[in-house]
């Protein structure tokens, strides 16, 4: 039985959670209230001591170990149960270079963009917001051409890059104020598409932890 520290604003453990449902894996969570988590229990000392000392979630129990970091623990999972990493050398090497776009740019961005709009206690800069903007256009375009013409990220079947790309992207629109739909169709289709994974659920469903309205809508 995995373990998964998490709650359900945290688009990167939804990634995890993701992956387990798809490899049919049991797992439980461990909810971090997401008040406690804003309100920085994970900054303190005794925490990052007997916890995490990135003072991150997710963290997965596995193994006896205590895996930190999504990508790293995505993949852990998809080595260990020979699923979702790719079929052959390129293609694993190729899911790798998309995990690390999606950690440093695509949900890097978006993510910091949402928490803001959706979290903060105080109104967003309009200067700050219009640079994240710019990068989250730049990344999101470089996915939409890409998936333009194909169904997956990496070759015929879904693999753990297209669980880290989406890991953010079904949050309800009004937390970001951007519509895939509208503007994305490429990607909005592989939403679509990946909704068929075994187990899947959106966030707030697969998750624990209630629903917050955005502080900062629109």
């Amino acid at each position: 039985m995995y373990r998964l520290h998490a709650f359900a604003q945290s688009g990167n453990a939804y990634k995890v959670a993701l992956l387990l449902e798809a490899l049919r894996q049991p797992w439980t969570a461990v909810h971090l209230p997401f008040s406690e988590f804003v309100a920085g229990v994970q900054r303190s000392e005794e925490w990052r001591r007997q916890v995490n000392a990135m003072g991150e979630l997710p963290i997965l129990e596995a193994d006896g170990r205590k895996l930190t970091q999504s990508a790293a623990i995505m993949l852990f999972l998809a080595d260990k149960h020979d699923a979702y990493g790719g079929k052959d050398e390129d293609e694993r090497l190729e899911v790798m270079r998309w995990l690390f776009f999606d950690n440093h740019k695509f949900t890097s961005y978006f993510a910091t963009w949402r928490f803001m709009k959706s979290f903060m206690p105080t109104a967003p800069d309009p200067s700050l917001e219009k640079w994240l903007k710019g990068r989250i256009d730049n990344a999101f375009g470089i996915v939409e051409r890409h998936l333009s013409g194909r169904e997956y990220v990496v070759g015929d079947r879904p693999t753990i890059a297209d669980m880290s790309l989406c890991g953010y992207l079904y949050y309800p629109a009004d937390e970001s104020g951007i519509d895939i739909g509208r503007t994305y169709p490429s990607m909005a289709t592989w939403l679509e598409r990946l909704k068929g994974l075994p187990g899947w659920k959106p966030p707030y469903d697969m998750l624990p932890g209630e629903r917050i309205a955005p502080r900062w809508p629109g």
